[in-house]
């Protein structure tokens, strides 16, 4: 079996907060922040069920599909709107879907997480789901702690994926996950979010290599036949140690953090959205995604653009 990537989209916030309008507020600068993680602006604003939304409708519009097309709805996000019910029906209902609607966490590695979910639905009989990536970190961000205020942004980006017998634009999958190290960032019921940037950097680097290596090797290539590297959008220095690591040069490697800072489960389809829109990846080329987050998660994809 197969599937493709039949139609994409995106929602941000309005609200553009840059580095010079933190270094207000907190002991920081422009340099500072840019040097460090490579981030000179994140959007804020919205919630995951609006964001994701505007995001769904861009992708079935993008698809020419219509609602009724659509079989199941599968929501990544780290920071659904309530903690109960998930935020995957009150998308379904704001958007006019009937189908299915659920929600998957796991954290920055979700959207991945989700497009493996939906692999498997569509193995077993769905025709088309909406995968999307929402989510509104802002939220539970200490505004005071420029540790992590300096990092998080808010957005969605979403899919539309199709069963296709006679092909498929997902070649190959590598996923994993570790609970021992769960501690490393987190965000307890009524707090913020807090992390051990050290210990993240460098767990993070070795699994994206580790899975990207399986998934390039279950797919038959290797680093030098890929067109692109579509990581997950969390530092610069984490982004540069891994692609060196597998031998990818950075022109290759597509960055939004600078616009968009962290979006966790949202950044893999925001970038690979950029990287369309932008003409960077042509039919028959090889592109790897790949991300981690909290959990610890980890999940890498080959994809050949169809």
């Amino acid at each position: 079996m197969g599937v493709r990537f039949k139609g994409w989209g995106i929602g941000l916030p309005d609200r553009i907060v840059t580095n010079d309008e933190l270094s207000l507020t907190l002991d920081t600068s422009d340099e500072w922040i840019t040097e460090r993680t490579g981030i000179r602006e994140r959007r804020v604003g919205g919630t995951a069920m609006s964001l994701g939304v505007i995001a769904g409708q861009r992708a079935i519009e993008d698809a020419n599909m219509t609602l009724a097309d659509i079989d199941f709805l599968i929501l990544a996000t780290t920071t659904p709107d309530r903690l109960c019910p998930a935020t995957a029906p009150m998308i379904a209902s704001a958007m006019g879907l009937t189908c299915p609607a659920m929600d998957v966490n796991a954290a920055c590695s979700g959207f991945m997480y989700a497009v493996r979910t939906a692999y498997g639905l569509l193995e077993t009989g769905n025709k088309r789901i909406l995968v999307i990536g929402s989510e509104h970190l802002s939220r539970w961000v200490d505004w005071s702690d420029r540790n992590m205020a300096v990092l998080l942004g808010d957005g969605a980006g979403a899919a539309v994926l199709e069963y296709d017998p006679d092909g498929s634009d997902l070649i190959s999958f590598s996923l994993g996950a570790d609970g021992s190290a769960a501690d490393l960032l987190t965000c307890e019921h009524g707090g913020f979010f807090e992390m051990n940037g050290k210990e993240v950097f460098r767990r993070a680097v070795r699994v994206v290599v580790d899975s990207a290596e399986q998934a390039l090797a279950s797919a038959g290539i290797t680093a030098d036949d890929l067109s692109l590297m579509i990581p997950h959008q969390a530092n610069i220095r984490i982004i540069q140690a891994a692609a060196q690591r597998l031998g990818i040069d950075m022109d290759r490697a597509v960055i939004t953090l600078d616009r968009y800072g962290n979006t966790s489960s949202s950044s893999i389809p925001l970038a690979f959205y950029d990287a369309r829109e932008n003409g960077r990846i042509k039919a028959g080329e090889y592109a790897l995604m790949t991300g981690f987050g909290a959990g610890m998660t980890w999940a890498s994809a080959i994809v050949r653009w169809s």
